[in-house]
């Protein structure tokens, strides 16, 4: 839709298939708009459930303790 010709009339262009045009275009971009909150809702959820999961991972993999350390035998 980057180019779009319209019939030619006396005063210029087809009204009528300008508003059409126009009335497209328009729920086009609704559509894509309520794309990108229903995608932007599901990145939120996502990076919370992201930030919880290594919230959680950190208090379970806490490193050994200092003497587990060097208690190999070498």
């Amino acid at each position: 839709m980057r180019t779009r010709e319209f019939a030619a009339r006396r005063r210029g262009v087809d009204p009528v298939e300008v508003r059409e045009f126009q009335a497209r275009v328009s729920d086009e971009l609704a559509m894509l708009n309520e794309t990108v909150r229903l995608l932007t809702q599901e990145n939120d959820r996502i990076r919370r459930a992201l930030r919880d999961w290594q919230t959680m991972h950190a208090r379970e993999c806490r490193p050994p303790e200092e003497h587990h350390r060097n208690s190999g035998h070498w």
